[in-house]
């Protein structure tokens, strides 16, 4: 006999379509305040950060932590996933630029700038017993391919050189990424470094001058 809340088909209104019971608003909120406590924790301290400190300046207890993120290595994943995210949206969020140049320059400043704290969460991941496969992996995947975007619309506007493609260009992301970030270079040797590289990228000087600090 169907209950008006269980008839044939029908997905009861406490559960998803998956059939698990939805987040309460609370544990949401705790989910994501631990993800962000984390990023910054680990984005500073590596390796060596404790889940311990995220749970105490999350304000939440240990057992908390684990009950959303079963392992270390499973909060640091969700950490990366959240960067990388993160980074996609502010890509997209540039694709109807006015100075698509100027966007794709300044997106490279952005991402170079940003590399350190990813460069520890991951080493973090992979000392945690982790790896870079999976949703991390295609979450990397999703903001390699929206710069391949900000690339092609600052090539079709004249501004970056057409005989460029994606994989040298990150490449030359990932090279000055790790440069800025383990050699830790102050902000103006990252800008002159960047400088040299856009003027390599660029089809006229005047287009280059994008490596200016994003804000």
């Amino acid at each position: 006999m169907s209950t008006p809340d269980s008839t044939p088909g029908s997905t009861p209104a406490n559960r998803d379509p998956g059939g698990r019971r939805p987040q309460r608003a609370d544990a949401r909120t705790n989910r994501e305040r631990i993800l962000n406590v984390a990023d910054e924790v680990f984005g500073k301290g590596g390796e060596s950060a404790s889940t311990e400190e995220v749970a105490r300046l999350a304000g939440v207890g240990i057992a908390t932590v684990f009950r959303h993120f079963p392992t270390k290595a499973a909060l640091l994943e969700a950490v990366l996933v959240q960067r990388f995210d993160r980074l996609r949206e502010q890509a997209e969020a540039l694709f109807d630029a006015t100075d698509p140049g100027t966007a794709f320059f300044d997106f490279f400043s952005h991402l170079v700038a940003d590399a350190a704290g990813k460069i520890a969460i991951a080493e973090a991941l992979l000392d945690a017993g982790g790896d870079h496969s999976g949703d991390a992996a295609q979450a990397s995947d999703g903001l390699r391919r929206a710069v391949g975007a900000l690339l092609q619309h600052a090539q079709r506007a004249g501004a970056v050189r057409d005989d460029v493609e994606l994989p040298e260009v990150y490449a030359l992301l990932v090279a000055t990424s790790r440069a800025s970030a383990l050699a830790r270079l102050e902000e103006e040797v990252r800008h002159r470094m960047l400088a040299i590289v856009f003027d390599g990228l660029a089809t006229s000087p005047t287009h280059s001058k994008a490596a200016a600090p994003r804000s």
